[in-house]
C-alpha cells in the first residue's frame, strides 16, 4: 500500500491533476466526504488527509510514504529526515513583509529600531531579519495576522501573499519580499527503498506532469 498525505484546499486541488497522469484518481471529494482516509481507483494507494503543517511529519515518521507540502512548511519543520525529488511548482504564492499603509517600515530599519513581528513562520521570518541585522520580538500566531499591526500587537507580520486583496482589505501594504513559495513532493526515505518500484513511478509521473505544464504555451 502506498499512502500520500495531502492537506485540503488549494495543495489538493493541484495536486489532483498530477495524481491522474499518474493514473490515479480520488474517488472521494474531501469537501462533501467525513473520511480521512480516500481511497482511489488503484487498490494499492490511498490519500491522508492531514493539517498542512503536519504532512512532513507523517512523511518522516512512515505515517505516510509521500506528501506535497509547501517550502515554507518544510522550512519550518526543518525537512529533515525527508527525500525531495521535485518543486511541483503548484499553490504558488510568497512570503513577504507587510506592514500599516501609514507605517514608516524603511526608517524604523535604518534607524535601527527593534521591531515587533508577528508570524507563524518565526524560522524564516527570524533568519531573514537577523541576515538583514533588524533587531526583531517574535510573536507566534496562527491565524488571523493583519489583525496584529491593527490593533498595535505588531510592527510588522510575516506571511504568505497570493493576490494580496486580503492586505489591501486591511489597509496593509507589502514592504519586502523574502521568498517565492510553490509546494514541494516529499518522500519516505525508507519507502523510497522498499516500495521503491511504486513510488519510482508516481515521481516520474509527477516530473512529467510538471514538465509538460512548464513547456505549454501560455495564453495572454
Amino acid at each position: 500500500m502506498i499512502t500520500l498525505a495531502l492537506s485540503k484546499g488549494r495543495i489538493f486541488d493541484e495536486t489532483l491533476p498530477l495524481l491522474k497522469a499518474a493514473g490515479i484518481e480520488v474517488l472521494e471529494d474531501p469537501e462533501t466526504s467525513r473520511k480521512l482516509i480516500l481511497p482511489t481507483n488503484q487498490t494499492g494507494v490511498r490519500v491522508v488527509l492531514v493539517r498542512a503543517t503536519d504532512v512532513p511529519t507523517y512523511v518522516e515518521y512512515g505515517g505516510a510514504d509521500l506528501g506535497v507540502t509547501g517550502k515554507d512548511t518544510l522550512i519550518e519543520h526543518g525537512g529533515q529526515g525527508l527525500y525531495q525529488p521535485l518543486d511541483l511548482q503548484i499553490a504558488k504564492c510568497r512570503m513577504s513583509v507587510a506592514v500599516r499603509a501609514d507605517y514608516d517600515y524603511a526608517s524604523a530599519v535604518k534607524s535601527g529600531s527593534r521591531l515587533k513581528v508577528a508570524t507563524k513562520y518565526t524560522q524564516i521570518a527570524r533568519e531573514f531579519f537577523a541576515q538583514k541585522g533588524v533587531h526583531v520580538d517574535m510573536i507566534k500566531l496562527y491565524g488571523s495576522m493583519e489583525l496584529a499591526p491593527l490593533t498595535g500587537l505588531a510592527d510588522a507580520i510575516v506571511d504568505l501573499v497570493s493576490t494580496g486583496s486580503t492586505l489591501k482589505a486591511n489597509h496593509l501594504i507589502e514592504v519586502e519580499r523574502i521568498m517565492d513559495i510553490s509546494s514541494r513532493l516529499v518522500v519516505n526515505q525508507a519507502s523510497l527503498k522498499l516500495k521503491q518500484e511504486s513510488i519510482r513511478a508516481i515521481i516520474q509521473a509527477f516530473a512529467g506532469a510538471v514538465s509538460a505544464r512548464q513547456a505549454a504555451p501560455t495564453s495572454r
